[in-house]
């Protein structure tokens, strides 16, 4: 979505001097009546009532920030010594964690996570040992696949334990990444050396094999969208599924995206697309049916191949995971292995928020109960095997989801994306013009399966997205200048909602 030719741009490839100019009168007519066909409904699907999670942990982050700057006015060696034994505490409570069998919401669990974010402000002031914060952060995850095998994910109490130790020990260390001096954190950060049989091939150092997933971020502001626009927001917009020809170690890619639908990528045309962040996950080779037969991830990613180079496959606006005939990334790979028995996504992905489910319709979406690409992280059949993240893109990302998530909150006030209405007509032309593409395999400015107002609309997001956020980041300056040090992702949101009154 964040590759559509902007219809104000189309303005000057129709040459048109005015809106309508250019157009007939019955050009105009037709797309008047003919527009309400393209326009999404936004009625809510029949789905069993959720909530957004919610931290309500405002003076909980502030308290942070008022520790991580008297940690910064620390004597070292105090500091150092502070670190040493919190990181000697931390770790005790890591090693019980994999020893031991705990349910969500166990005192255990409760005491890791308030000894790791308590760590973290000392951590961001003297940084030198954030390698030990990031390899106990790797190890509590691992004791986390381990019993969550057993839980029920799509219980709220497990999503939420589970949420708030791998996406919260995230936000941790990243908030210290980004006080870090560049280079200090090796890249990638490497994770399980997960077995696996099927054929392998280098990735940016990084050995991988068929049948590994890709899971990143895009740079478009309808990535950002896609991370944080669920129940549980995230960091990840998009899935990918690697397939590696045995005999040349050829690695393609299989995803799919919103202008072409299901494509073949070479590596270079996936790593040339924008990626803020990238994470490679694997199935985890004591899944029951790895057991039986360890070149079925290989299968899944050669069957997905082969269906993919057979013929055209629509990207699935919808979002409808039980229709095969079309598919947007998370299926692509979910399809892929429900083929041949295992289904992930074990926490189905849900959107509650009336705010985002409006907007998401005005996209398209139809079913809100689905699998999004940041819920793949918490499923406990998968191990982590490399993430790569730099601080400029990182931080980067941490920008755009602030205004996302300030967005939302207005859309849950009542805000409705719009479009100029005079735009009709030549959105309903560059649709024809599209659709006309898409019969000769062509990619028009309006993707197959999305209507002109979808398109004017999505450009109205993107604008606003792009507003917001160049005063953000003003307003982001400005405060690391009177502060001395980067605005944690809490005051960034906060910004941002300063940025959305004062952009307009």
């Amino acid at each position: 979505m964040g590759q559509l030719l902007s219809i104000v741009e189309l303005l000057s490839t129709f040459r048109l001097k005015h809106p309508v100019g250019g157009l007939t009168r019955l050009t105009y007519l037709l797309a008047v009546v003919c527009v309400s066909a393209f326009t999404p409904t936004t009625t809510q699907s029949a789905e069993p009532s959720r909530a957004p999670f919610l931290w309500q942990r405002d003076a909980y982050w502030e308290s942070l920030e008022e520790q991580f700057k008297s940690a910064s006015e620390m004597d070292s060696v105090q500091l150092a010594d502070r670190i040493a034994n919190e990181l000697a505490a931390l770790n005790q409570l890591t090693r019980l964690a994999e020893y031991e069998s705990f349910q969500p919401g166990d005192s255990l669990l409760v005491k890791i996570e308030s000894s790791f974010f308590q760590l973290a402000p000392a951590l961001a002031a003297q940084p030198a040992r954030i390698g030990d914060y990031i390899s106990i952060y790797g190890r509590l995850r691992l004791a986390l696949q381990r019993c969550s095998q057993h839980w029920d994910m799509n219980s709220k109490i497990a999503r939420d334990w589970v949420y708030r130790l791998i996406y919260g020990g995230r936000i941790a260390i990243e908030e210290v990444m980004l006080q870090s001096p560049e280079g200090l954190v090796p890249q990638p950060v490497r994770g399980v050396d997960e077995p696996s049989a099927t054929p392998k091939a280098m990735l940016l150092g990084v050995e991988i094999h068929s049948g590994d997933i890709l899971v990143s971020r895009g740079g478009a502001a309808t990535s950002a969208l896609i991370a944080r626009g669920n129940d549980y927001p995230g960091n990840f917009s998009h899935v990918a599924l690697v397939h590696i020809d045995p005999k040349t170690s050829l690695i393609s890619i299989v995803e799919s995206h919103i202008e072409r639908g299901v494509i073949v990528a070479s590596l270079d045309s996936y790593l040339n697309d924008t990626k803020l962040r990238i994470m490679v996950l694997r199935p985890r080779a004591d899944v029951p049916a790895l057991l039986s037969d360890q070149m079925l991830p290989h299968k899944a990613a050669s069957f997905m191949l082969a269906r993919a180079q057979s013929g055209h496959i629509p990207y699935d606006f919808a979002m409808d995971t039980e229709d095969e005939s079309r598919l947007f990334c998370s299926e692509v790979v979910a399809h892929a292995y429900s083929h041949f028995g295992i289904a992930l996504w074990k926490g189905t992905t849900t959107i509650s928020g009336t705010g985002v489910r409006n907007w998401l319709a005005d996209f398209g979406v139809e079913h809100f109960t689905t699998k999004e690409p940041s819920d793949l992280e918490y499923d406990p059949q998968l191990s982590v095997v490399a993430e790569w993240r730099d601080l400029q893109t990182l931080y980067k990302d941490h920008l755009d989801n602030a205004v996302v998530d300030a967005m939302l909150e207005g859309a849950d006030r009542g805000d409705r994306l719009q479009y100029s209405w005079y735009l009709l007509p030549l959105g309903f032309s560059a649709k024809t013009y599209s659709s006309l593409l898409n019969l000769f395999g062509g990619v028009g400015p309006i993707p197959e399966g999305m209507g002109p107002v979808s398109a004017l609309k999505n450009n109205h997001y993107t604008a606003t997205h792009t507003r917001i956020k160049s005063r953000l980041v003003e307003l982001a300056e400005q405060f690391q200048r009177e502060h001395g040090y980067r605005p944690p992702y809490w005051e960034l949101v906060k910004l941002a909602r300063l940025a959305s009154q004062t952009s307009d």
